[in-house]
């Protein structure tokens, strides 16, 4: 029996999608996650997942970054990303960051069925009329890519949570840790995104969001 995991924090539009993949593949078990902590989770507990389908905007996703990290911690899993954003340069930024396909929500069941079984049988897909070939990225947005993938989980976290414009003690209490555990991600972070401070590193992060707007944060006095 095959693993497909499908994440999207909307239930009836998850449930939806459930019942379309079911009812694509039959005999696959399907297995759910709400945001991008518990699908790390849930991947981590079925490392022989044939594929994932990716909802862009979720709780921890954060634009592209989720895509990137992810792509980065389980780099033999298959991601199908599933939007409503309908954009043919957002589709092909997708698979410039590792995707290997992209579903509008407003596709019907013989389309999804389409793209399933390309990517599983390890082609990438785009809707028709999309041109997909020789995908790329602009070279900053690709190096920032490669630094994101370069965090641990945990730093990912905190990053997200920074973007989201936290302070460092408030994210401490979230994740029940010390805030001297926070400072010290923070440092990691900010090193290996090679930003000087939070408020950079968050304008750095803006840069894989879908929009390409960063969230303004205020600063801890002694990040």
């Amino acid at each position: 029996m095959r693993d497909i995991l499908i994440a999207d924090d909307h239930p009836l539009f998850r449930d939806a999608l459930r019942r379309t993949v079911a009812q694509i593949l039959p005999d696959a078990r399907l297995l759910e996650a709400d945001s991008v902590d518990s699908l790390s989770e849930l991947a981590a507990r079925h490392p022989r997942a044939e594929l994932l389908l990716l909802d862009l905007n979720m709780p921890g996703a954060h634009g592209f970054s989720a895509l990137v990290h992810l792509r980065a911690a389980f780099p033999t899993l298959p991601i199908l990303i599933v939007s409503a954003r309908e954009d043919p340069a957002l589709m092909r930024r997708a698979l410039g960051h590792g995707a290997s396909g992209f579903i509008p929500k407003s596709a019907d069941v013989e389309q999804i069925g389409r793209a399933i079984h390309a990517v599983l049988d390890g082609d990438t897909w785009l809707p028709p009329g999309i041109g997909g070939s020789g995908v790329s990225l602009d070279p900053e947005e690709e190096a920032l890519a490669a630094r994101v993938a370069e965090l641990t989980p945990q730093q990912y976290r905190v990053l997200t949570m920074v973007c989201n414009g936290l302070l460092n003690k408030q994210i401490a209490y979230e994740l029940n840790v010390s805030e001297a555990t926070i400072k010290a991600h923070m440092t990691a972070i900010l090193r290996k995104l090679g930003a000087h401070s939070r408020t950079q590193a968050v304008l750095l992060a803006a840069k894989l969001t879908v929009d390409g707007r960063a969230t303004a944060v205020p600063a801890d006095d002694d990040e």
